[in-house]
């Protein structure tokens, strides 16, 4: 816009950040601690024109420019004390972007000039290369599109990266590979619905920045947990076709997967900033009201529960209004089903961890949030982070012990029979006794942090040199087993025997109660040669090599996927409780031995590893056989046939024989209910 000279009224001090109307834009920014704050508009070519805002007594400062339009590009100058050691680091020479940006203007390079000091005041006007908000205003036809509203005991969960989803896919245009658009391609809708998907989990699409590290090493912030303005779209994952926005396309994405039956979770992220510790730069919060929006120690530094350098005080009211304003943003204008909170104890600090903090109490008793679906990532690296299990109703948690615990028990023999049941059955240890229900529990062999499925069982150690940090990165617990080769080999006894502990991996996520989560590229054999911390990897380690797909796996996994909705004791929801039921002419659960008979207490906690049959139903059977020698089983009455053929060897059913290192699937064909 060339023309950024306007008359500035009083305006309004609701709602916060910028509104365009018919007439003008009415801008308001909070800050308590602020003495003077500037509206900067700037031209096409470069120009600035500063306007003083106008403070209420509830510490909004509101400006109304009559004539404005969307398109103009605007920041803030904010005055007031720099006194560092009590956390005040007021900075007018840092244009700082507005936090409700719907759009921003451009990235962030050359971070020393956005360092506004530690000890005495950056004096360098960063004005003419700083990001800019961008006014917004747009329509989109949302047509008859609502949210699916899919049982969580139905749900089955794919997470995936907007750009590594779909980069490297052969049958999509090459011109919207790696975008929103590419997404919404016949061909992924197809899969998605092959597989069995009812909702894909995107890593974040808010906009973000890269580290000022990353850069030095000419690396990305992949995985995007560095965000900015989580009210913003990321635009590099836009197709940038004519006649169309980034936010727009995001939008034709979850419409046209709403038409497929699948709903859109978002991995949001506000525990932390992209203006990270006192060497970062300070882009918005931080020159607005830094000690009002951080949680800061005596000193005037950052507490760190993070990892990230700083952490957001979420349990400040004005705070708070932030983040519900941005989740009603993306749950009324894009139409989203639900969000995964990224290190979600934050939410929850007070600083201690509260369940009943005031944004988890905002949240759950929000008329709009409390309906969506709500994941929490159940820790942060504070004192008392670990949080698992005590997330506030309808909260759902990411379950780490379902994954550590069934890798160790199907790859090392690593946990008692007990430990395996208590995460087959929901984790109804950590759960059941704070009455909520099973979909609480996000079961997850792997996800984007850690290993793929293919290196849990080709990689003891990790292989995370690509990163720049010396391999020091990323997890060493990895609960894995190469299978007596690190790494990548054409063994063919190696190969079958990883091969197969995929599958047991697989069926164990698939067929246990709770809310499954397949990362994206397991089902296919995706590896990152065994990198478990790819999260600066913008390239293949990360993208999904659909030329290399197994599609056996494939198919192997949209049969679990299916067989999953077919047992009624996974999709009623309810824990199991054992008891027979004359209405459902069965129990929901049997747990029995190799000779058909109960287990006795001595063995649930054996870790040798025995036979063990899993009676769901009363219809369906699954044998698990991780001996190393062949087993007699004793069936339970009935008439058992294959339920899948490729769960089960012919010979299972004539000689009650169960193989070595396997896992049965039966249906008794004399059930009826």
């Amino acid at each position: 816009m060339a023309n950024v000279n306007f008359k500035l009224s009083a305006g309004h001090s609701t709602p916060l950040g910028c509104v365009a109307d018919k007439n003008g834009v009415n801008f308001a920014l909070y800050s308590e601690k602020a003495e003077r704050v500037e509206l900067c508009l700037f031209s096409q070519q470069g120009e600035e024109i500063r306007y003083d805002l106008i403070r209420d007594d509830n510490h909004i400062w509101h400006g109304y420019l009559l004539g404005a339009t969307a398109g103009l590009h605007y920041g803030y100058r904010v005055h007031g004390p720099w006194q560092p050691e009590q956390g005040l680091r007021f900075n007018p020479n840092k244009l700082l972007i507005d936090p409700y940006s719907r759009a921003v203007s451009s990235k962030v390079q050359d971070a020393h000039l956005f360092i506004d000091g530690i000890d005495s005041r950056n004096v360098i006007d960063n004005g003419s290369i700083a990001p800019k908000s961008i006014v917004t205003q747009d329509n989109y036809d949302w047509g008859d599109d609502e949210l699916l509203n899919t049982p969580w005991s139905q749900t089955i969960i794919y997470e995936a990266h907007v750009r590594g989803l779909t980069q490297l896919h052969p049958d999509i245009p090459q011109e919207i590979r790696g975008s929103y658009a590419a997404i919404d391609h016949p061909v992924m809708i197809s899969y998605l619905k092959q597989l069995g998907i009812t909702a894909i989990e995107l890593l974040p699409i808010q906009f973000h920045l890269d580290e000022p590290r990353l850069q030095k090493l000419n690396l990305t912030n992949y995985w995007g947990y560095n965000s900015l303005a989580p009210f913003a779209i990321e635009p590099t994952y836009w197709s940038g076709r004519a006649n169309t926005s980034p936010l727009n396309e995001f939008r034709d994405m979850v419409k046209a997967l709403h038409r497929a039956g699948i709903e859109i979770i978002l991995d949001i992220v506000f525990n932390h900033t992209a203006e990270l510790d006192l060497l970062g730069p300070t882009l918005s919060f931080r020159g607005i009201d830094n000690s009002t929006y951080y949680w800061l120690q005596d000193n005037g530094d950052y507490h760190n529960w993070t990892g990230c350098g700083n952490t957001l005080n979420l349990s400040h009211p004005m705070v708070k209004q932030w983040v519900i304003d941005c989740l009603h943003f993306w749950a009324n204008e894009c139409h989203v089903d639900g969000f995964r909170f990224d290190l979600a104890t934050v939410l929850g600090r007070t600083p201690e961890f509260s369940s009943n903090s005031p944004l988890l109490r905002a949240i759950t008793q929000d008329p709009v949030l409390s309906k969506l679906k709500l994941i929490a990532e159940p820790w942060d690296v504070g004192t008392g982070g670990y949080q698992l299990g005590n997330f506030p109703t309808p909260f759902a948690e990411w379950n780490d012990r379902f994954r550590d615990d069934i890798r160790q028990f199907t790859l090392n023999k690593g946990v008692p029979l007990g430990t395996f049941a208590s995460r087959f059955a929901g984790s109804s240890d950590i759960y059941q006794q704070s009455q909520r229900l099973p979909y609480v529990s996000i079961n997850k062999i792997t996800s984007h942090d850690g290993f793929t499925l293919q290196d849990v069982v080709s990689f003891n150690h990790k292989h995370n040199q690509a990163n720049g940090e010396s391999n020091t990165d990323g997890s060493n617990s990895n609960h894995s087993n190469n299978h007596g080769f690190e790494g990548i080999t054409d063994d063919p006894q190696i190969l079958q025997k990883r091969s197969q502990s995929q599958r047991h991996l697989l069926t164990f996520l698939m067929l246990s109660l709770g809310t499954p989560m397949l990362l994206a590229g397991d089902e296919q054999g995706n590896s990152q040669q065994g990198n478990n911390n790819a999260y600066c990897q913008d390239s293949p380690v990360s993208w999904i090599n659909w030329q290399t797909r197994d599609e056996e796996l494939i198919q192997f996994t949209s049969r679990l996927t299916a067989l999953r909705h077919k047992i009624t004791a996974l999709t009623e929801g309810e824990w199991w409780t054992g008891n027979f039921s004359s209405e459902k002419n069965a129990a929901d659960v049997v747990w029995l031995n190799q000779h058909g008979e109960p287990l006795t207490p001595e063995q649930w906690q054996w870790h040798e590893i025995l036979p063990l049959q899993i009676l769901l139903s009363g219809k369906w059977l699954i044998i698990i056989n991780f001996t190393e020698q062949n087993q007699h089983i004793t069936l339970p009455a009935g008439h058992w046939v294959n339920s899948e053929p490729f769960l089960c060897s012919s010979e299972m059913i004539e000689k009650h024989q169960s193989n070595p290192r396997n896992i049965d699937v039966l249906i008794n064909n004399n059930f009826t209910h």
